[in-house]
């Protein structure tokens, strides 16, 4: 009895004991999952704006590790960039970055959400009310009007634009009466207003357009940028400081169906890898920026002036006629600009009476 009570014992114990091997050895062929891969095109061929956006993706990789990874393509790898966001939206591509100018043929409210009138505030600001003052929720209000499949997000608050490239120096608002100019989105309207022939081009399309006669005078973003594009060889006179586009930002966007099936924590990453870029554009640019405005002048020859303040004053004066006429066309767009003057009004009085006048400092130490 004894013997085979031992024997039932050594049976059961060396089944499982042949069990726990056999899972022990079938553990190693179970394959890990696979990282989930978007696909994002960039707006941008190189330069710059394209080390930006493949900075957001290397924080995003790395966040993400083993879950998530993001390819990054460069412009047109896919589809032209006015069709970006309609790609996105049908799911040819996962995912974009761009800016709000380069799709507002869709909505001029878009504009808003980057390339809006200023309201005394800088891009920092306006992600302000991205973030905090109710511009998200409108963006996505205007998503759902639009039928679109999208979730985006804003970052890299960019430094005012500079009015750009001229053939002499602007002294007075006078002088652009007429001229050919290269802008994109609501500012275009504003220097139609403001009697200027405006022409939508492609960065990449600026400098050949100024050499060949085209235009006359154009703008794109920021000094690093106008030195890639050689525009110190077609002009030397560069004015900075505007209020045609005195704020903008980048916006990544994402296929909503594909966004919402990624995990909370991965959705949690690609949205805050969005707000932890903005600081890393600005610390990043402007001293790039700065290093290239004094290339084009100390090197290249440019003259560089600041835009008079009788032209900034026309530009605001002329903001105004196209705020008002788009608000009573769009009841929307009234209703942004309405949120947007709102923050704007509560923010900058605060900051207006806080800050001390910087060029002050400045002057004091560096004449």
């Amino acid at each position: 009895m004894t013997k085979n009570l031992d024997r039932r014992k050594f049976i059961k114990g060396g089944a499982l004991a042949a069990t726990a091997t056999a899972g022990a050895l079938a553990a190693p062929s179970i394959a890990s999952a696979e990282p989930v891969v978007m696909k994002m095109q960039a707006a941008w061929g190189g330069g710059i704006f394209l080390e930006n956006a493949k900075s957001y993706v290397d924080r995003v990789n790395a966040m993400a590790g083993k879950d998530l990874k993001i390819d990054l393509l460069a412009v047109d790898s896919v589809v032209k960039t006015s069709q970006m966001q309609d790609a996105v939206h049908r799911g040819v591509l996962d995912a974009a970055h761009y800016v709000p100018a380069y799709w507002y043929s869709k909505s001029k409210a878009a504009s808003l959400f980057g390339t809006g009138p200023c309201f005394g505030w800088s891009s920092q600001e306006v992600l302000g009310w991205i973030h905090y003052g109710g511009g998200q929720e409108l963006f996505d209000e205007l998503m759902g009007s639009l039928d679109l499949n999208i979730v985006s997000f804003f970052n890299s608050p960019m430094p005012a634009q500079p009015l750009g490239w001229f053939k002499e120096e602007i002294k007075d608002a006078s002088q652009m009466k007429g001229l050919k100019y290269r802008t994109v989105g609501l500012a275009a309207d504003v220097l139609l207003e403001m009697g200027m022939s405006v022409v939508q081009l492609p960065g990449g399309e600026i400098q050949p357009a100024m050499k060949s006669g085209l235009i006359d005078a154009a703008e794109f973003n920021n000094p690093t940028s106008d030195r890639d594009f050689g525009m110190q060889d077609v002009s030397k006179f560069y004015h900075l400081a505007s209020f045609h586009q005195s704020q903008e930002f980048f916006e990544v966007t994402f296929n909503k169906k594909k966004f919402e099936a990624l995990p909370a924590e991965l959705q949690a990453i690609l949205k805050h890898a969005s707000e932890a870029e903005s600081s890393n554009f600005y610390w990043h640019n402007t001293k790039r920026y700065a290093d290239d405005l004094n290339k084009l002048r100390d090197e290249q020859g440019v003259n560089v002036f600041r835009t008079p303040d009788s032209v900034m004053a026309a530009q605001l004066a002329a903001w105004d006629v196209v705020v008002d006429r788009i608000s009573g066309e769009d009841a929307f767009f009234a209703k942004v600009v309405d949120s947007q003057k709102a923050y704007a009004k509560n923010v900058m009085n605060y900051l207006n009476i806080n800050q001390p006048d910087y060029k002050l400092a400045y002057k004091h130490y560096f004449g």
